[in-house]
């Protein structure tokens, strides 16, 4: 045997003993600190007691109690208004709540503080406004059905101790994840998909969509409802809102254009499912729960957070192109989508402007007004689908600027609109 033959002997022999070792390891032997399922008393939503049984899960949690900016200037965990950026907002959401209080969302661990002393309540204020806050609503939804939604916001708060948490998205007896929003298991079963039958992988989506979604309350009854019977992209939306769905006309009246207005909800799931991530298999939790390692143990972190305050766990898995790189590549999409939205609402402003001005003059046709008016209310819905969206364009940059563009379009069109009602030449 030659010198040749024995080193490469020797070599095979190193590698056997060490690939050996890795699947021993890996499909044999378990580590010490492997988690045990731990079966929680139904129906007990103080994360606290899950807390006992998932120490790591449970700490990571906690973080999203603490309030950042974002690493690239667009949303964060601070309570400050939006109007700050963009002062326009105040005009577009005139005459409706959200001209007086728009803050930015902090952590799950905040959403019930945030709704008690959000000015956007009041006497009047449904228990809808629970749904998407506590997983409370499961038992709400046991215990009344939908007539929870209709019943006072104060008495469906009083009985909603804990915000969202662990068993919003968890079984407490087999820790499998689950959806428990009504409002959401309604739309996906409309649309021919039985959530209880989802993958898991599908359901590290689920779990965030059936919150992180655009909904409107149904009159009369104040019941959340999810427009998605004809697709979730911007135009499809729009469309089933155009029907007049269960009744539903409008969120509130423009004071100044007069125009039926619709308010977007945080339309997350819609901008993602279609983008580069969703439809290539990536979850929400891939990004915004990576996996990570503490003392050997792996687990899914729990502070749910922009993906940019994780990138090593986040992002690397996938991308080699280094955290810098991919922290360069989300500012400038962001920037990008954010001057156009900026642009847009400016825009849809003096839209509102020009049909107050136009039918202030005597004799405007009245038809002309009509078609401003639906402009202007397409437009800012267009608009409001990423204004109100929390990843300001970077779950789907080319449908956020294509959807950005159309809003500035159609602003140009309902000013021209107007002032061709008003008998202004436009040249």
């Amino acid at each position: 045997m030659n010198k040749l033959q024995k080193s490469l002997i020797a070599l095979l022999a190193v590698c056997l003993l060490f690939f050996g070792f890795v699947v021993v390891r890996i499909g044999v032997a378990k580590p010490a600190s492997a988690v045990k399922v731990a079966a929680i008393p139904a129906g007990e939503m103080d994360p606290a007691v899950w807390g006992q049984y998932y120490p790591l899960q449970y700490a990571s949690y906690q973080k999203t109690a603490e309030g950042a900016p974002s690493p690239t200037g667009y949303g964060g965990s601070v309570l400050v208004q939006k109007s700050q950026m963009q002062p326009e907002m105040l005009t577009l959401f005139k005459g409706m709540p959200f001209s007086k209080d728009y803050a930015e969302d902090r952590g799950h661990i905040h959403a019930m503080e945030d709704l008690r002393e959000t000015k956007r309540i009041g006497p009047a204020s449904k228990g809808a406004c629970i749904t998407c806050k506590t997983p409370y609503v499961e038992q709400a939804y046991k215990e009344y059905g939908w007539d929870y939604a209709n019943k006072p916001l104060t008495e469906m708060m009083d009985k909603a101790k804990f915000s969202v948490a662990c068993s919003t998205c968890h079984d407490p007896a087999t820790m499998n994840l689950r959806v428990i929003n009504p409002a959401f298991i309604e739309a996906q079963a409309a649309r021919g998909i039985d959530v209880t039958k989802a993958s898991r992988e599908e359901m590290r989506s689920f779990v965030c969509a059936q919150c992180h979604s655009e909904y409107y309350f149904e009159p009369g009854t104040t019941k959340v409802v999810f427009p998605w019977d004809k697709g979730l992209k911007p135009a499809e939306m729009y469309a089933y809102y155009s029907e007049t769905p269960r009744g539903f006309v409008q969120d509130w009246q423009h004071p100044d254009s007069q125009a039926a207005m619709l308010k977007a909800q945080h339309p997350d799931y819609e901008l993602f499912s279609t983008g580069n991530h969703g439809t290539a298999g990536v979850s929400c939790a891939d990004c915004h729960m990576p996996y990570t390692r503490k003392d050997g143990q792996k687990y899914t972190s729990h502070w749910v957070t922009s993906p940019l305050k994780t990138l090593d766990d986040s992002c690397t898995p996938c991308h080699n192109q280094g955290t810098a790189w991919l922290q360069e590549r989300v500012k400038t999409i962001q920037d990008q989508t954010f001057e156009l939205q900026h642009m847009a609402g400016q825009n849809i402003v003096k839209a509102h402007q020009a049909i107050q001005a136009a039918a202030a003059q005597p004799g405007a046709d009245q038809a002309g007004l009509a078609k401003a008016r639906e402009l202007v209310r397409k437009a800012q819905f267009y608009w409001d689908l990423l204004a109100a969206e929390n990843s300001m364009g970077f779950h789907n940059p080319s449908q956020a600027l294509n959807t950005l563009g159309q809003a500035n379009e159609l602003a140009h069109q309902a000013i021209e609109a107007a002032n061709t009602a008003a008998g202004i030449k436009m040249f």
